[in-house]
């Protein structure tokens, strides 16, 4: 099984058609976005990756909180 790096690097060189493909690169990329407002920054002006994932998953806690409990979700 890929980490997530591995993961990020393996569908940059590819092209994503199906819909599962697609999804699961959304999801690792609100994942980046997250491990970026950890840190302090934003990845973009809209809402930010912490409210999407809490929204969509009902995920509950502070963001590392939120962070480790959707990278267990989509890892496992």
């Amino acid at each position: 099984m890929f980490d997530i790096q591995q993961q990020l690097n393996y569908i940059k060189d590819m092209i994503l058609t199906e819909p599962t493909q697609i999804e699961r690169f959304r999801y690792l990329t609100l994942l980046r976005g997250l491990k970026l407002e950890l840190s302090g920054l934003k990845m973009s002006r809209g809402r930010s990756c912490y409210s999407i994932i809490k929204g969509e998953f009902d995920l509950k806690g502070s963001k590392q909180k939120v962070y480790d409990q959707f990278k267990q979700l989509i890892e496992g």
